[in-house]
């Protein structure tokens, strides 16, 4: 069993475990995984921060927020799902479970982050523990995995271009969720200083921002010509 996934309060590791659609077909469950998942994907967020304004010393800020992005994405929260057994531990519903739940990237990414924020919270809100598990998570990412998705992240360059344009004000994101609750579907809209830029769907909020984003610089490629390039 992997080092993340030993805990002294095994009820704790079920409720990081435990979607909301199993709740579902199952009240007395108690609690399901999203308010851990929301603990530990700020945990992420800062520790990939820390971890790469140590590494590369020489990066500027654009650079540095384009490989963290890059290094918590969807994709890569998965891969380290299934490394640790995830995929084969979820507790999913009955209809999450066929529609490919267990090897769904959403539902894996979400629950790797429920386990970090539990595994904090079992090590007594230990930053230091955390922050050493996880680094062994991102050491193992090949760095031209990290600089070919940090290149390619829609968020990071409107924001570039946002800056560009003198606007002091950052993009702002609003998202709805529609759907069952094993399979919702996220709409994002992006907002300049109250404007709205683009819209995108998704399966989880991270995907339909990030899609709103490309739709705003597919906008401005056809309306200023060149300055997304």
């Amino acid at each position: 069993m992997h080092k993340l996934l030993e805990f002294d309060d095994k009820k704790l590791l079920r409720r990081a475990l435990t979607h909301r659609s199993y709740v579902n077909e199952h009240p007395g469950e108690g609690e399901h995984n999203e308010r851990l998942e929301f603990l530990g994907d700020a945990i992420l967020n800062f520790l990939s921060g820390e971890y790469l304004y140590e590494k590369h010393g020489e990066k500027g800020e654009d650079e540095l927020t384009r490989r963290r992005s890059a290094l918590v994405d969807e994709k890569q929260l998965a891969k380290f799902a299934i490394e640790v057994g995830l995929n084969s531990r979820m507790l999913l519903g009955q209809g999450a479970k066929l529609d490919g739940g267990y090897q769904n990237p959403n539902l894996l990414s979400s629950t790797f982050e429920a386990v970090i924020g539990a595994y904090y919270l079992d090590n007594g809100s230990d930053i230091e523990k955390a922050r050493k598990i996880v680094k062994d998570f991102f050491d193992s990412v090949p760095e031209n995995i990290v600089v070919s998705r940090s290149n390619v992240d829609s968020k990071n360059r409107f924001q570039e271009w946002v800056q560009s344009k003198g606007i002091t004000t950052p993009p702002i994101y609003k998202t709805e969720q529609d759907g069952p609750a094993h399979a919702p579907t996220f709409v994002a809209t992006v907002f300049v200083d109250g404007i709205e830029h683009g819209t995108g769907t998704g399966r989880n909020k991270k995907e339909a921002e990030k899609a709103a984003a490309e739709d705003a610089l597919a906008k401005l490629n056809r309306t200023y010509a060149g300055v997304t390039e």
